[in-house]
């Protein structure tokens, strides 16, 4: 099957039935960065669109050597138990030379990549920033309309560009270690206000009474900031390699979710309907995501304008040189794109 044959009503209907296959193809054709492709991605989620949205999307990033890939491997294991269809969305860093994945999940998530009702998807990031790839909102949407239950989204570590991630799902969990002594893993602010839960793994062992201690730290930190009218942060412990308060975890998502479906958003809209803080969100991220995609469009027109093509070489030259403030540089090259 083909790319172009994707937009065929016949493997729109495969997919909208789960078919890994033309999944696969789907995503493939979303990340492609040829003009043409982007035009049909862009065909096939307007097809697809009225299919989606009906999942549970929860972010999972972490400091490196925390066990993401354990924790999601065992979370997800746990879900499909509970009868859930589950799509990981796991975002390698890019490599430099390639420009491709460099870890690759599914050797890492062994056992999940082996069921029916699981769906692996290893992305490289292609240096976005946030941990994600490009296009992870679209897969999230083909993965929705394919009829899993649950995205997990995984990120390649925490930063400050984490926002993006927090930004496009539901549920924004962070995974930390057990280690209370190393003022908080130096992990930044930021994080802490975007994170709806903490997660400390590796509880096991010799590490429990730790990981009850760095529980205490962190419950300390979120009460110095303010959260939600729903919801107050959570700090939970678990052992992704023991299977240990993995259903906790769980039952904390489907709290939070249960609580954002049931509030009702104060000034959710201007025109005085009411929605529910779920809704809200979901309704403010796209808003966010349609700004961001008309950004990355008038980037693309920018650059593709042939009078801007002859005048940047010179600008830029001028820049370079010390001759030309960056300020009158970028306003000639707008005013010529104008």
């Amino acid at each position: 099957m083909s790319q172009i044959d994707i937009l065929s009503k016949h493997n729109i209907d495969k997919l909208i039935k789960g078919d890994r296959r033309s999944l696969a193809k789907a995503i493939t054709l979303v990340e492609s960065t040829l003009p043409t492709d982007r035009e049909k991605s862009q065909q096939l989620l307007e097809k697809i669109l009225p299919h989606s949205g009906n999942s549970m999307r929860v972010g999972i990033t972490g400091i490196p050597g925390v066990g993401k890939s354990t924790f999601i491997e065992t979370f997800g294991l746990f879900l499909l138990s509970l009868g859930k269809k589950v799509a990981v969305l796991a975002v390698d860093p890019s490599s430099p030379v390639a420009g491709g994945s460099i870890l690759g999940d599914k050797t890492r998530m062994e056992y999940l990549s082996r069921e029916e009702h699981a769906y692996i998807r290893p992305s490289p990031s292609g240096g976005a920033l946030g941990g994600v790839a490009h296009k992870t909102r679209e897969t999230m949407l083909l993965c929705e309309a394919a009829g899993y239950d649950v995205i997990l989204v995984e990120t390649v570590g925490v930063g400050q560009s984490e926002y993006e991630v927090a930004g496009m799902v539901d549920f924004f969990l962070v995974l930390m270690l057990p280690n209370a002594g190393d003022e908080l893993q130096g992990i930044k602010k930021g994080i802490l206000e975007l994170a709806d839960s903490i997660v400390i793994n590796k509880a096991d062992g010799e590490s429990i009474n730790m990981a009850q201690q760095t529980k205490r730290h962190y419950l300390n930190a979120f009460q110095l900031l303010q959260h939600g009218a729903f919801w107050a942060p959570k700090v939970v412990t678990c052992s992704a390699l023991e299977n240990e308060n993995i259903e906790d975890v769980w039952n904390m998502v489907v709290e939070y979710f249960n609580l954002a479906k049931k509030h009702r958003a104060v000034d959710s809209a201007k025109s005085g309907e009411s929605m529910s803080s779920f809704d809200e969100k979901r309704a403010n991220q796209n808003k966010a995501w349609m700004w961001k995609l008309i950004r990355e469009m008038l980037d693309l027109r920018l650059k593709q304008n042939s009078a801007v093509q002859n005048a940047w070489p010179s600008l830029e030259a001028s820049v370079v040189k010390g001759e030309l403030a960056p300020y009158s540089a970028a306003k000639q090259i707008m005013d010529v794109f104008s």
